[in-house]
């Protein structure tokens, strides 16, 4: 039987923190539960993954939220950023400017994605 699939679609920036923690935290969950996640960043939320932002974020008692996104990729968790948010938000972002464990995808992908998770939450 194939795994089920969650999508979590991050389109909330650095500007509000506390909407960053919870694709990651749920993708890890997600993977205790033998269900593939896969996180995508759009929009604003491209700014979770350049370099040198999730160190700032830290909120309560949690780590920080490079961290909890380390943690998530030695997980083998996926992490996508949309190509063309970067050419929105970012003017002159290359994929040098995003964290390792990202990959630059195209916005295809995201509705590829879509059609093909069980589920899909938006952050």
């Amino acid at each position: 039987m194939e795994k089920k699939k969650l999508l979590y679609v991050q389109t909330s920036g650095i500007n509000t923190p506390q909407r960053l923690y919870s694709p990651f935290i749920l993708a890890q969950t997600a993977i205790a539960m033998d269900i593939e996640p896969t996180i995508y960043f759009l929009g604003e939320g491209i700014s979770v993954v350049t370099k040198g932002n999730a160190e700032k974020i830290k909120m309560g008692n949690f780590p920080s939220l490079k961290e909890v996104m380390d943690q998530t990729a030695a997980m083998g968790i996926k992490m996508l950023v949309c190509q063309q948010s970067m050419q929105v938000f970012g003017q002159n972002l290359t994929p040098d400017d995003f964290e390792e464990c990202s990959k630059i995808v195209g916005a295809a992908t995201l509705n590829s994605l879509v059609l093909e998770s069980d589920g899909t939450m938006w952050f």
